[in-house]
């Protein structure tokens, strides 16, 4: 018995009353099944889209993909998709059909689907629809194509990362003929846009399983037509008596180790890409990457700037995975502030979360006391609300042109100096204050 949400009920019992099929579909049985809440209640009827339009015409009804057969009904603000039963015709670039066809039967419609989870349809006067052994995949953890796999990757492409997405999200292994049948058709995903790779791919790392997709990814050989930038750290051993793990489990080892925001994720995937570019044994055969942080961000901007992530995402990423390394034995209160300036007041306490998820990476015993200290001094001087960027001064040019001093490139130095002088004593962050040394300063140019 399944609880269907209040509004998509009164469609399908309106449907039906007019003489249709109707059946909620894929992933809202499946999550219901699992006894999780549905996010979505989508719905597959044998009435086409123009019927369904006319029968629920006292609603908002958008005509979301009518030649695809589908219309949203708008209720309390919420959206229903409806789906007339169709079948595909020729699949275009492993990505979409050229057309559909609508057709009476629901067993058609569902062979069409995925996976079998997914292929599950329910309505309370008939209970579960399972024409694919859905309900035992289900039961069992198991991700296993509709039919044959290859086909069904080869309709469309991004199958293979919504496979390995679900393994993740669902903690599922993937059926051995459907993962063998990535693994064949591993390049197809050339065919597929970025943007679409993209928003599966952070799924993936977002999940509750992130080590566990890119396992798969690896293996499948998928990883490397998304990101390339990470095979070289595949079985890359450190030869570091810190480090029990190659470079690419350490970062899985990291990743498990932070919370599901995409921004950490991300940095703790790209945070030691550059590791294998900068390699280097001592005399003492003990392997070392000095400034692999530098070569981590250059090729992490490579990565985010191809598949099209949003500026913000990607300058914050760049920055978090930059300054991974900057935890110190000792540094002053100024150095602090530089690190808070760098890394930005919102990004702060992101950089700690990856720091210590890096040092739990490593090989026990592990030490977070210098991050700590840091972290609590952080803390302190933000409680404070001292000056942090030149912007905190309580200055202006206009004030300095009061006294006489003219735009020009003194000026510009004359305020870089008066901001060192506030990071080391805050105190002097005064108008009255900084005019006196920025007189004095401009005597002695």
């Amino acid at each position: 018995m399944i609880e269907i949400d209040n509004s998509a009920n009164l469609i399908l019992n309106k449907l039906q009353s007019n003489g249709y099929e109707a059946y909620v579909v894929g992933g809202c049985v499946r999550d219901s099944l699992l006894k999780k809440i549905p996010m979505d209640w989508d719905m597959c009827t044998n009435a086409d889209p123009l019927e369904v339009i006319e029968l629920f015409n006292e609603y908002k009804v958008i005509p979301t993909g009518l030649k695809h057969g589908t219309v949203s009904i708008i209720i309390d603000s919420k959206s229903y998709e409806v789906t007339t039963y169709r079948i595909d015709g020729d699949y275009l670039n492993n990505r979409k059909p050229d057309q559909v066809f609508f057709t009476n039967s629901l067993r058609e419609d569902l062979s069409r689907r995925d996976f079998t989870i997914n292929s599950l349809a329910y309505n309370s006067h008939e209970g579960l629809i399972d024409f694919f052994n859905g309900y035992k995949d289900l039961s069992e953890k198991v991700i296993k194509a509709v039919g044959d796999a290859d086909r069904r990757y080869q309709e469309d492409a991004l199958r293979m990362l919504r496979a390995i997405r679900f393994a993740c999200q669902l903690n599922f292994s993937i059926e051995d003929l459907t993962l063998k049948a990535i693994k064949k058709n591993a390049n197809l995903l050339n065919n597929i846009s970025q943007e679409r790779i993209r928003d599966e791919f952070c799924k993936i790392l977002i999940s509750d399983y992130p080590s566990k997709g890119l396992k798969l990814l690896a293996d499948s050989k998928l990883l490397e037509f998304i990101a390339p930038e990470l095979i070289p750290s595949l079985d890359f051993m450190q030869h570091n008596p810190h480090h029990d793990k190659d470079v690419f489990n350490h970062t899985l080892a990291v990743l498990e180790n932070t919370p599901n925001k995409l921004v950490i994720r991300l940095a703790a995937l790209l945070h030691d890409i550059g590791k294998p570019h900068t390699f280097s044994l001592d005399k003492n055969k003990i392997g070392h990457f000095y400034g692999h942080q530098h070569e981590s961000e250059k090729l992490a901007k490579n990565f985010l700037n191809r598949l099209k992530f949003d500026n913000k995402t990607i300058n914050t990423v760049s920055i978090l995975v930059k300054e991974h390394m900057s935890w110190f034995d000792k540094i002053s209160d100024k150095g602090i502030k530089r690190l808070i300036t760098r890394v930005g007041v919102d990004n702060i306490n992101d950089l700690f979360t990856l720091q210590i998820a890096d040092v739990k990476g490593t090989k026990p015993p592990y030490d977070f006391s210098k991050i700590l200290q840091v972290k609590e001094r952080v803390h302190k001087i933000l409680t404070k609300k001292e000056p942090l960027t030149i912007k905190d001064l309580n200055i202006t040019g206009n004030d300095l042109k009061q006294i006489g001093i003219k735009p020009s490139k003194e000026m510009g130095q004359i305020i870089e100096n008066l901001f060192q002088r506030v990071l080391e004593e805050p105190k002097l962050n005064y108008k009255d204050k900084l005019l006196e040394l920025a007189n004095n300063m401009n005597k002695t140019n």
